[in-house]
């Protein structure tokens, strides 16, 4: 499996809207637990390191 940095989001403006309301009215300690939390979530059901490790890889990237 590789990792699919093209658009693939369906609604991406509403995907955005719903992650800006999940951190609504959390300090940001909390903020960066939610983060860390649905980051785990996410590489989780991808489920391959590799994979992983490319995305690790391109967010370091600012660039991309």
């Amino acid at each position: 499996m590789t990792l699919t940095l093209d658009p693939n989001l369906s609604d991406p403006d509403g995907v955005y809207c719903d992650l800006l309301a999940a951190h609504e009215g959390l300090s940001e300690a909390e903020s960066h637990a939610f983060n860390a939390r649905l980051i785990l979530i996410l590489g989780n059901h991808i489920g391959d390191r590799e994979v992983l490790k490319q995305a690790l890889d391109a967010a370091a990237r600012p660039d991309r």
